[in-house]
């Protein structure tokens, strides 16, 4: 898509890639080292990527991680994207952020990527009784 930040290939800093997806530094980063993972393919959102897609970022989530560990030594790392504009999405080309975590980068991480909607964030809630059939 022309108008497609991320489908800029070219104007990209990849610091790795195969076939199907590549992964950049995020050019708004969360914390240093945060790095953004995309397929090759525009497509809009996590759901709407191939399970072929899926593996070949996954690979890619596994190599990136240990460069940054090599690079920056983090503590722990998130990981995730964001689908839809409700949940936070800006950029419309499927992105999964891998985000570098060091001892006190924050002063209580516990809840981790709970904590989007921090008033229900408590890892210390009992857990729903819903499953799927």
């Amino acid at each position: 898509m022309d108008n497609c930040v991320f489908c800029q290939h070219d104007k990209l800093n990849i610091i790795a890639e195969n076939d199907l997806a590549l992964a950049f530094y995020d050019g708004c980063p969360v914390n240093k080292g945060h790095v953004l993972v995309i397929p090759r393919r525009h497509v809009e959102t996590y759901f709407d990527a191939s399970i072929e897609e899926h593996a070949a970022i996954t690979g890619l989530i596994h190599r990136v991680k240990e460069y940054l560990q090599q690079k920056y030594n983090p503590d722990g790392f998130n990981i995730g994207a964001n689908v839809g504009a409700a949940a936070g999405q800006t950029v419309f080309h499927f992105h999964i952020h891998v985000i570098p975590r060091y001892k006190g980068d924050i002063p209580d991480p516990r809840g981790g990527v709970r904590k989007v909607l921090p008033h229900r964030g408590s890892v210390l809630k009992a857990p729903q009784k819903d499953t799927l059939h």
